[in-house]
């Protein structure tokens, strides 16, 4: 996504003014040092001392992918001023930085022993960087008692004039894991843990803030997020501070969340979208509050499900009166929510309740609904039970978070360039790979050093060797050759099991799957692993981006945008089939999943848009269970989302976008209808606009759950003038011939229908305005 928004530019430029006064900090002192320095203890995490062989396949074969910041003199002693080294290790060899959009070729791991660190002025986290800490002895980032910044960690700093570093839609590829960021020692009227002003593919992850409790004018806040596009972040704890989390962002995906003794614990400053799941609220003031700008309103909806407040007065505050449901704006949907500890649920911006505490809400809603019931809502709902495969043993929605592998030690994780692959981006490594696959023991982990593994064939992960991957950074898997260039005869790139329903596990992370060079015939990945228990098979922090990088080939140089003259697609430009295909008899669990097929140029200095060609995004034909988490699909020519034949599939908060140059080609090119993969079929449509990508179809389906979606139309043939009349094409989701399909928190941009049931529309644009998007709260299908 890059597509701007004036309604997100309004909010941003207003939050900055707001901002700049409350981060005001006084100008750096020297920190006092403790009685006793502290000595940093040694790590026995895998990470620390693993063996490094990543290289840059495009880029400097030189450069520095992995640095720890002791190597660059921070002390961790929890006295000496480690900024400047931090931010030297962060900035080393040429990264991208101040006035540089994007770059993929200097990616940077960025590791903390275990320690304290002291820092008195931000740490800036470049473009594709991680932040890890260690896991097994998290380590802290304190900030010093005359911390002069924005915040602590800094994703895009703020220049003269209120301009960002980095375009925050565009803003993607990070990571921060593993920490506690300390602001006591600031005085409580200024300072914030992180600046995560963010888009796709980025995750925050086990860190801890501490803040001052309580006080008069305590301004302190663990995360500041002002604008962005989307992302995704668990297990966090806030624990004091006036706002645990302020948060304004697209739509956005949160899980895991504690908040223990903060006046507001998460602050909800806009929005289209946003799902929470699994938030603990203890002894604060208020629980969320989404009642910014009354009068303008700035949230589109907000959803909590399997969540607990205690202690704590007021649950939800919002922006409408007991008498004023909204349109769209303002749409609150919430999902087994314990309010036991909690005097009011819900109350209105005035203070007057809207839904009492003292219990537990099964299911509730303030929005418009579509579908089996019609209308505006401020009440229960009555939605029928989860099937057990989607639950855990607490009958809350499941969910694993990514596997860090923090008691397993070095000795067992098998380098992938070790065992004979180069990672050069032109050796065919293959052979290596699918050798390194099979050669695995039990128990050991194959490590993907950093680099770009050029695939010609299709590699399998046989299901019942139990096989974990991790990734240096996201190395890239490339698919390339004669064997993915037939679209009528596509075979998978990279296969876990080799027939639907074979049984075992799998788990990887931190890894890229693209294509070098067109590849019309290209599968990326083929789901056939049946879990042999609940979150057994899995991806976290993997994302599919086909082209817009260095070393694929389709870039802005080959493959620029051409909407002045109506043309085919160029067969150069056809990068993949599909990008992920979980069969049948298969379960899957995916967190922070990015399918995405590039609408700009990363690397070259251009940056413009480019016309690229993907068939299909995520096709689910699995009868479940399947776990999408904070997943986004975006730019596929037939659909981004397709639910076919499918059952028991979950999914919070998925995001997509139709093809910036539809319908120049329209969605009938360069793919033709595959009845093999249920394509759709536009035969039937008598317009341009008809001809579009779906964002979500559901086929031939049954109980289907969805919590949260953002499913958006910017362009049509790269031009916005249909922003202004949101009719960039005429439909959207579509679901055909199904049942038991619960949806929630339902955002589209510029579809004329929102939702068509059977090729009837069952939800218009014009009737479900919000604040930039039509929202809806509930659509159902019995």
């Amino acid at each position: 996504m890059v597509a701007f928004s004036t309604a997100a530019l309004f909010v941003t430029l207003r939050v900055l003014f707001t901002a700049t006064s409350s981060f005001a900090a006084p100008i750096a002192a020297p920190v006092t040092a403790p009685a006793t320095p502290e000595v940093a203890a040694a790590s026995s995490y895998w990470l620390a001392d693993i063996k490094r062989q990543g290289t840059v396949a495009y880029g400097a074969s030189d450069f520095k992918i992995f640095r720890n910041v002791k190597d660059y003199g921070a002390t961790g002693d929890g006295s000496t001023d480690d900024t400047a080294a931090i931010n030297q290790a962060v900035s080393d060899g040429n990264r991208c930085g101040q006035n540089c959009d994007s770059s993929t070729v200097t990616p940077a791991l960025v590791y903390f022993p275990p320690g304290t660190y002291v820092v008195s002025k931000p740490i800036i986290q470049y473009y594709y960087t991680q932040f890890v800490g260690d896991a097994v002895t998290v380590p802290t980032i304190k900030a010093a008692a005359g911390f002069s910044g924005m915040a602590v960690i800094d994703s895009d700093p703020y220049m003269e004039g209120g301009v960002n570093w980095y375009t925050n839609q565009n803003n993607f590829f990070r990571q921060v894991r593993n920490f506690v960021i300390d602001l006591t020692a600031m005085p409580a009227t200024a300072g914030a843990g992180i600046h995560w002003q963010v888009g796709q593919a980025t995750s925050l992850q086990n860190i801890r803030f501490e803040m001052v409790k309580g006080g008069t004018g305590n301004a302190q806040q663990g995360i500041f997020m002002d604008n962005g596009s989307g992302g995704f972040m668990t297990d966090l704890t806030f624990n004091g501070g006036n706002y645990g989390a302020f948060f304004g962002n697209q739509q956005f995906t949160t899980r895991n969340l504690t908040f223990n003794d903060c006046n507001t614990a998460i602050f909800m400053n806009w929005n289209w979208a946003w799902t929470f799941q699994g938030v603990t609220i203890n002894n604060c003031k208020v629980g969320i509050d989404m009642a910014n700008a009354p009068t303008n309103q700035t949230v589109g909806s907000v959803l909590i499900l399997d969540s607990t407040i205690t202690n704590t007065p007021i649950g939800v505050n919002t922006s409408f009166t007991q008498d004023s449901i909204p349109t769209g704006g303002g749409t609150l949907v919430i999902d087994n929510v314990d309010f036991s500890g909690v005097q009011t649920a819900v109350q209105d911006y005035t203070g007057k309740a809207i839904l009492a505490g003292g219990g537990i809400v099964k299911s509730w809603a303030q929005g418009q609904v579509a579908g089996a019931a019609s209308g505006r809502v401020q009440d229960n709902l009555p939605t029928p039970a989860k099937p057990a495969s989607l639950l855990n043993s607490q009958g809350n929605v499941f969910t694993k978070s990514r596997p860090q592998y923090e008691n397993i030690p070095s000795s067992q994780f098998v380098s992938l360039k070790s065992k004979g692959a180069t990672g050069d981006g032109a050796t065919d490594d293959t052979a290596a790979i699918q050798a390194a696959i099979n050669g695995m023991a039990d128990g050991e982990i194959l490590y993907v050093d950093h680099g770009a593994y050029v695939i010609t064939k299709t590699v399998t992960v046989p299901a019942g060797k139990n096989i974990k991957m991790t990734g240096e950074m996201w190395p890239l898997f490339m698919a390339s050759g004669k064997a993915f260039n037939d679209m009528a005869n596509p075979q998978p790139v990279f296969q876990v099991g080799e027939t639907s329903g074979d049984s075992g596990s799998f788990e990887m992370s931190d890894i890229v799957f693209e294509t070098l060079g067109a590849a019309p015939g290209a599968i990326l990945m083929e789901w056939n692993l049946k879990a042999s228990e609940l979150g057994a098979g899995g991806l976290w922090d993997v994302h599919f981006r086909v082209g817009g990088s260095a070393g694929t080939e389709l870039q802005a140089d080959k493959c620029a945008k051409n909407p002045a003259t109506k043309h085919d697609a160029n067969p150069d430009c056809i990068g993949s089939f599909l990008m992920m295909h979980i069969t049948k008899d298969a379960s899957a669990y995916l967190e922070n999943t990015w399918f995405w097929l590039a609408d700009h140029e990363l690397d070259l200095s251009s940056h413009s848009q480019i016309d690229l060609y993907n068939g299909r995004g995520l096709l689910v034909e699995s009868q479940g269970p399947v776990h999408l988490w904070g997943t986004a699909a975006e730019h596929s020519q037939l659909y981004n989302y397709q639910f076919a034949n499918a059952k028991d599939i979950f999914y919070a908060l998925i995001q997509t976008e139709t093809p910036y140059m539809q319908p120049n080609p329209n969605s009938e090119q360069p793919f033709t209808t595959n009845a093999k993969y249920s394509d759709p079929d536009f035969s039937a449509c008598t317009t341009d606009a008809c001809k579009s990508a779906w964002g979500l179809r559901i086929v031939d389906s049954s109980s289907i759950w969805g919590y949260g979606s953002g499913t958006y139309s910017f362009f049509s043939n790269y031009n916005q003038d249909c922003l202004a009349t949101n009719s960039c094409q005429e439909n959207m989701i579509s679901v055909e011939k199904s049942s038991n399909v619960n949806m929630f928190g339902i955002s589209t941009k510029a579809a004329t229908n929102m939702i068509t049931q059977d090729g009837t529309s069952m939800a218009l644009d014009k009737d479900n305005r919000s604040n930039f998007c039509a929202t809806l709260g509930m659509f159902t299908v019995a």
